[in-house]
């Protein structure tokens, strides 16, 4: 039984009857796209390349590297994307004492763990999310849990959810994501998958940055 009281009533009957539930990670599970963010601030700022705020959240899903090379190509900066966004999220992993969860989605992975399949679909590396999952003490208990690594194409492409679907054993039209970027909520509408997007009852923190 769903317990949170943070969990808009609405979609309960939506939960109940799906088949399968995906999480997105960063933003979703875990409330760590501002720590995401100052990462990513104090990084390009040592390659001189901009990330303005709005745009990062923008852009969540998006594995870093590929921010990365985009944000190169567009200002005219050389760099070694894959060596910067390693640096990235050693970065991030230096903030995880301040990560958070979001109880009240966390809550829907409690309720349902051993129930019905759930799994995690995320565009971050295997190695951070596994660790922020490991944090907030919920990594066991997902069916499957899909990363960059594993599709070579990504948010806003269906991949990852349509592999989480697959692990899972669920038909896509089956399954029910949680997301919080426009990426995902793309990606799922791709699949032909039902999506709740978390910002319509959750507002991430801000943290600013000098």
């Amino acid at each position: 039984m769903i317990q949170s009281s943070g969990f808009p009533t609405q979609y309960i009957p939506l939960v109940e009857s799906a088949g399968g539930l995906i999480f997105d990670c960063d933003g979703t599970l875990v409330d760590s796209m501002p720590l995401h963010f100052l990462a990513w601030h104090q990084t390009m700022l040592r390659y001189g390349l901009r990330l303005p705020e709005d745009r990062f959240y923008a852009l969540g899903g998006m594995p870093s590297h590929r921010i990365i090379e985009m944000l190169a190509a567009e200002q005219s900066v050389e760099v070694d994307a894959q060596h910067a966004a390693i640096e990235k999220e050693q970065a991030f992993l230096e903030r995880l004492h301040l990560l958070e969860p979001i109880d009240s989605v966390l809550e829907i992975a409690r309720a349902h763990r051993g129930v019905k399949p759930i799994s995690v679909a995320s565009g971050g590396f295997r190695k951070i999310i596994t660790r922020q999952l490991e944090i907030i003490e919920c990594l066991d208990w997902f069916d499957a849990i899909v990363t960059a690594e594993d599709t070579s194409r990504h948010k806003p492409e269906p991949d990852v959810f349509l592999e989480a679907a697959r692990r899972m054993g669920v038909a896509p039209e089956k399954c029910l994501v949680f997301e919080d970027a426009d990426l995902g909520v793309e990606a799922a509408r791709r699949a032909g998958m039902p999506c709740i997007d978390i910002r319509s009852f959750y507002t991430a923190k801000r943290i600013p940055v000098a």
